[in-house]
Order: C-alpha cells, then sequence, then structure tokens
C-alpha cells in the first residue's frame, strides 16, 4: 500500500506530465491547422488584389495612351488624319479619300511623336513631287485638351514655317465633328466652309475630290469676282495660319485664330 502510494506520488505527476503535453500538443496542432487554413484564403484574397490591381493599372493605361487627345488634319488632294494621345503620339491615322488611303498605307508613323510624323509625311515622294508642283498642304490642329492643342499647333507652325507651300490652322471640336460627319477631314472641311460662304451652292461632293489649291484658287476666284456685286469678304476674317516658301492670295502670313 505505501508501495502504492510511493508510486503514485512518484509516477503520478509524470502522467499528468505527459497528459498535460499530449493536450497541449493537440491544441496547438488543431490551432496551427486553423491558422493554416486561415492563411491560405488570405493568400488567396492577396493575390486576387494583386490581379484587381494590375488589371486596372494596366486598363488604365491603355485607356491614357489610346485616348485621342488631339487631331492633326494634313491634306493636299491626300486626306488623312492623325490621332494624337496626350503623350503627343500618334495612335491612329484615318484617310478620307482613294489618296489619302494610298498614303496612309505608305506610312509608318503609329505610336509616334507627332513632328517625327509630320516629317515622315513631308518626305513621303508622292507629297514631295505635289510640294514641288507648287501645291498647297495644309495642317490642321484640333482637339478637346486646349492646352495641348495650343502647344501642337505652336510646334505645327514652327515645322510649317520651314517647308513650301504649307499653311496650318486651328479648328475647334464641334468642327472636327462636323467635318467627320460629312466624310471630310478637318482640313478640308475648314476650307469647304470658307468657300460656302463666299459661294453657298458650292458642291461638298465636288470640293471632296478638288487639291487643296484648287480649293485655294476657287476661294481667291470667288473674292476677286464678287459674284453677287457685294463687296468680297475680308480675307482677314478666315483665320489662316498662313507659311510656306509663296504667298498665296488668301493665305496672309501669321494670322492666327481665336482658340
Amino acid at each position: 500500500m505505501n508501495m502504492n502510494k510511493t508510486f503514485k506520488e512518484l509516477f503520478g505527476p509524470i502522467q499528468a506530465e505527459e497528459e498535460l503535453k499530449n493536450q497541449t500538443k493537440a491544441f496547438l496542432s488543431e490551432k496551427t491547422k486553423g491558422y493554416a487554413q486561415a492563411k491560405a484564403p488570405s493568400r488567396r484574397y492577396s493575390l486576387a488584389a494583386v490581379c484587381l490591381c494590375l488589371f486596372f493599372a494596366l486598363f488604365g493605361g491603355h485607356w491614357l495612351y489610346f485616348t485621342p487627345m488631339a487631331q492633326i488634319s494634313i491634306d493636299i488632294n491626300p486626306s488623312i488624319e492623325l490621332s494624337i494621345n496626350r503623350f503627343d503620339q500618334v495612335i491612329l491615322v484615318k484617310d478620307f479619300n482613294e489618296d489619302g488611303r494610298t498614303l496612309s498605307h505608305a506610312l509608318d508613323v503609329k505610336y509616334k511623336n507627332y513632328a517625327d510624323a509630320l516629317e515622315q509625311i513631308a518626305n513621303n515622294a508622292a507629297i514631295a513631287a505635289l510640294l514641288s508642283d507648287n501645291e498647297i498642304m495644309t495642317i490642321t490642329v484640333a482637339g478637346p485638351d486646349k492646352k495641348q492643342s495650343a502647344k501642337i499647333l505652336s510646334g505645327v507652325e514652327a515645322y510649317a514655317a520651314e517647308q513650301n507651300n504649307t499653311y496650318c490652322y486651328y479648328a475647334s471640336s464641334e468642327e472636327v465633328a462636323q467635318a467627320h460627319e460629312m466624310g471630310f477631314s478637318c482640313g478640308k472641311y475648314k476650307a469647304l466652309l470658307e468657300l460656302q460662304q463666299l459661294n453657298p451652292d458650292i458642291n461638298p461632293e465636288a470640293v471632296q475630290e478638288m487639291t487643296m489649291r484648287e480649293i485655294r484658287e476657287l476661294i481667291d476666284h470667288c473674292l476677286d469676282d464678287g459674284e453677287d456685286g457685294s463687296p468680297s469678304p475680308n480675307p482677314e476674317k478666315n483665320g489662316h495660319h498662313g507659311h510656306g516658301g509663296g504667298h498665296q492670295k488668301g493665305l496672309g502670313k501669321g494670322r492666327r485664330d481665336k482658340h
């Protein structure tokens, strides 16, 4: 009896300690599994959050890059229009007639700075030949962001000043929308409006197929003749930005649109 009591006194605490260890181990094991299970969804949620952020970053970047903020219309008889993003890079080239389509296919200007694009257009063999043959090239700048449009217009004016028979204009976003609705480039549509002020019966479809020199000559003819007997409109109100090698009638140098 005393021996049993001695064993209990000696080994009882040890057994209790082992039991406590086992219970503690089971408890910790259970809790550890719980934490592991809790962490797994957390990692999944973290991964989902990263993917979501990445998606919005890519989508947002795509939206920022491919949103047109300005248009540059280049017209001789080829009529094309460059859409410019907020980084001054060309994101779209649109043609408005058969010659424009031929020219746009010959160009490699997408994702390039608009100044490089203009240089490439001027150096195109067909365009260079037309300018050498005394044709007129007009460059029209428009866009919803007035600050960027003004900056681009300033750059285009500096570029046009170095070119022969090249003139630049500013157009409003409303004019751009109206031009596109009629299937015109902005530059040629602006010339059409000027011509219609002098001759309201002019056929827009006929103007669509004219070169810019032919349109200018027709405008000059109307100004000279004053067909209805009234005084000819004041060309100073036409708002041209005139630049280039030769001074063309009705294309005064240094005139600015209000914008």
